[in-house]
């Protein structure tokens, strides 16, 4: 269950097929992480569906979801992509990618029609995977003489946060990941440390 602090996402590659009135609609749900990942999984649906007339497409990216598209592929305008993005959103979800192909049976289905069948083959597709909570983390340089070693492992300790990478010199210098909801107040705990400097990164 999505609450504050983390997102929600899928876990696997999904597939689900609707049909209706000689049409059908393969329905492909993935996980992605970036555009070049979403580039990649619409590459590999379209070799294998290289036949069919419309790959449609709707996703959402970063951990607010603030990232998204949504794409008609030549079907009436917001015919097919908005159907397939209204699906991912009414799951709340995010780093989600939904494609669905779309191969001609012979009768139009009007642009009513369409709604339907796309909204139908991207919730088949995600009826099929598994929705997984994850925790929304903040990423830190921390950078500290040497004599401070013990203060900053005692506090990355009291704040759970995980370290990444390490370097330890005359001048040291960590990367380390702490859980939003606890970010406050590991900023907070530096705040008299003042030969330690603290910088929050991408």
């Amino acid at each position: 269950m999505k609450t504050e602090g983390t997102y929600q996402t899928v876990s696997k590659k999904s597939i689900g097929l609707y049909k209706e009135k000689g049409s059908k609609f393969h329905g492909y749900c993935f996980p992605v992480q970036s555009l070049d990942d979403v580039n990649q999984c619409l590459l590999e649906v379209k070799k294998e569906h290289h036949s069919a007339r419309h790959h449609c497409y709707a996703y959402r990216l970063e951990e607010d979801g603030s990232m998204y598209r949504a794409n008609d592929d030549g079907e009436p305008a917001h015919s097919a992509g908005d159907p397939i993005l209204g699906q991912i959103d009414s799951s709340e979800l995010t780093y989600t990618l939904i494609i669905v192909v779309r191969y001609f049976g012979g009768i139009k289905l009007g642009v009513g029609g369409l709604i339907t069948a796309y909204r139908a083959a991207a919730r088949d597709a995600l009826d099929e995977n598994l929705v997984v909570t994850k925790v929304i983390r903040c990423r830190f340089r921390i950078s500290f003489s040497y004599a401070r070693m013990n203060i900053v492992m005692r506090l990355l300790k009291v704040h759970q946060a995980d370290m990444l990478e390490n370097n330890f010199e005359i001048t040291c210098t960590l990367t380390a990941e702490v859980d939003l909801e606890r970010k406050k107040a590991f900023l907070d705990s530096w705040t008299d440390l003042h030969d330690v400097e603290v910088e929050e990164i991408s």
